[in-house]
């Protein structure tokens, strides 16, 4: 029905996350509309960032340097490590800009369904970083999945002999929540984190 070069394209877009054929046609014949400069610097931002971006030898989030921003940046609070899942978790944290302190990248959560265990994440540089008498908290910040929570879990275990406190994000209602569109796993969290006005 299309050009043997229009389809491929749509079956290369069709494999990238949350884009179904639907998606992929319509930004294919987009770029098509466009021309070939568009194209071209479509396809020069695609090949730098995939040459260029690397993980950080530290946290393991992504940067072009050996170290990305956040560990370069010396007045970041190095007694405090934020460990989410994913790189893009550190971007959600930084967008806050409320977090201080540093990051540890997971690369995943624990998942024996997917083949996910724990030597295929990055905990054993996480305990070499806490070796340093520098860090006094761990805050865990894996999502509230039965994964992201048995990731916790195992992590809490795994940190304790090193001394250092670790704590796990709240859970609850978010704010500007309606109560009626709430589960009941996070209303009972909600209820157990409540706190005195």
């Amino acid at each position: 029905m299309y050009p043997a070069s229009l389809a491929k394209l749509m079956d290369e877009l069709s494999r990238l996350p949350g884009i179904g054929p639907k998606s992929a046609q319509r930004i294919a014949l987009f770029m098509v509309k466009r021309g070939p400069q568009d194209a071209q610097r479509l396809a020069d931002a695609l090949l730098a960032a995939a040459v260029n971006t690397k993980r950080c030898r530290e946290c393991f989030s992504l940067s072009e340097e050996d170290l990305c921003s956040v560990c370069a940046n010396a007045s970041r609070d190095r007694s405090v490590i934020c460990v989410v899942e994913e790189p893009r978790d550190v971007l959600a944290f930084e967008r806050g800009l409320s977090f201080r302190g540093l990051y540890h990248v997971l690369g995943g959560v624990i998942s024996p369904m997917d083949g996910v265990g724990p030597e295929q994440l990055h905990l054993g540089e996480l305990l070499n970083r806490l070796r340093d008498s520098t860090v006094k908290e761990v805050i865990l910040a894996t999502s509230s999945t039965i994964e992201g929570e048995a990731t916790a879990t195992y992590l809490a275990k795994l940190i304790a002999p090193a001394g250092v406190n670790v704590s796990r994000l709240a859970t609850g209602v978010p704010v500007g929540g309606d109560l009626d569109y709430v589960d009941e796993v996070t209303l009972s969290r909600a209820l157990d984190g409540r706190y005195r006005l």
